[in-house]
């Protein structure tokens, strides 16, 4: 074997070893998923293999997906709502995995701070919305005033019905701007909820994601499934349509509306110029430093 067929092959070594690595960091999550059940495994329907197949190949999708963002300039807002522990966050997750920060961008703002509840309501999500050759996923969105600002008494009946007359109009014109607009409801029953209230209650690693907010949200289940029939009624409109996705079960959840969202978007697979290396310059003036031992992260490992 020439020395050129040597690097060759350990090229290929090490480029298999990244995509297991790869690999390793989704089954990660997913064992972490699964970590409370009684016997350590998901309850999906879908088997494990069956699971990481179909997701690798829909990401790759993502990726090319991505590239036609970019190369069209499109701007793409997608919103994510549902209840808590619904599996928004998950599914966020698995959507920019393997996408570029810079280009597909995640929102997640906090409660209104004292100045911004004096602005418009909008105001500060509008900042938030994608330019050209951007994705914005709103881990929650404007939305919240149809929910737990309904619910929780954080705004009043006519705050409320101003918003549910103003926002289609207002998604109306985000879309005759060339916003791409998605809204996705992850919908799960009253004892799946239950049941992963009760996983993170048991599991200390995510015991983080229940707020006192959230644990009053579970007693008003009712409350809320009353604000989002509202919601959907008074603002699924044919522009910018809810779509539903049953998430009872975590993975089917994920690969459905992975799958629908590349549905939404007419894309093409992107011919990029082959990539060459150039070769590095190398200085015979040059000579490295040494770097003291203590400024080196103990190898405990």
């Amino acid at each position: 074997m020439t020395s050129k067929h040597k690097e060759m092959a350990e090229w290929y070594r090490r480029a298999q070893e990244e995509i297991l690595d790869s690999m390793d960091e989704e089954l990660e999550m997913e064992l972490d998923d699964d970590r409370l059940s009684p016997d350590g495994d998901s309850k999906s329907q879908i088997p494990r293999n069956v699971y990481f197949r179909e997701l690798f190949r829909l990401q790759g999708e993502l990726v090319k997906l991505q590239d036609w963002v970019v190369a069209n300039k499109l701007k793409v807002a997608v919103l994510f709502e549902g209840r808590d522990s619904a599996g928004k966050g998950g599914a966020i997750k698995r959507i920019t995995q393997r996408l570029n920060p810079r280009v597909c961008k995640v929102v997640a703002l906090p409660a209104p701070n004292e100045r911004e509840k004096t602005q418009w309501y909008f105001q500060r999500y509008i900042s938030h919305l994608p330019a050209g050759g951007e994705i914005a996923l709103f881990d929650r969105s404007w939305y919240n005033r149809a929910g737990v600002e309904r619910v929780m008494g954080f705004c009043n009946d006519e705050e409320y019905e101003e918003f549910l007359r103003t926002v289609p109009d207002l998604e109306r014109m985000m879309i005759s701007s060339g916003i791409i607009l998605i809204k996705y409801w992850f919908s799960i029953s009253d004892d799946e909820q239950y049941n992963r209230f009760m996983m993170r209650i048991h599991d200390p690693l995510k015991q983080w994601k229940l707020s006192p907010m959230d644990l009053e949200a579970r007693r008003l289940w009712e409350a809320y499934t009353k604000a989002k029939e509202t919601m959907l009624e008074r603002t699924h409109i044919p522009e910018a349509p809810w779509w539903v996705v049953a998430a009872n079960d975590k993975k089917k959840a994920r690969l459905n509306c992975i799958t629908h969202l590349l549905s939404q978007i007419p894309y093409q697979e992107i011919d990029h110029p082959v990539i060459t290396l150039p070769k590095r310059v190398h200085n015979p003036d040059y000579l490295r430093g040494p770097v003291p031992q203590k400024m080196y992260v103990p190898e405990v490992f």
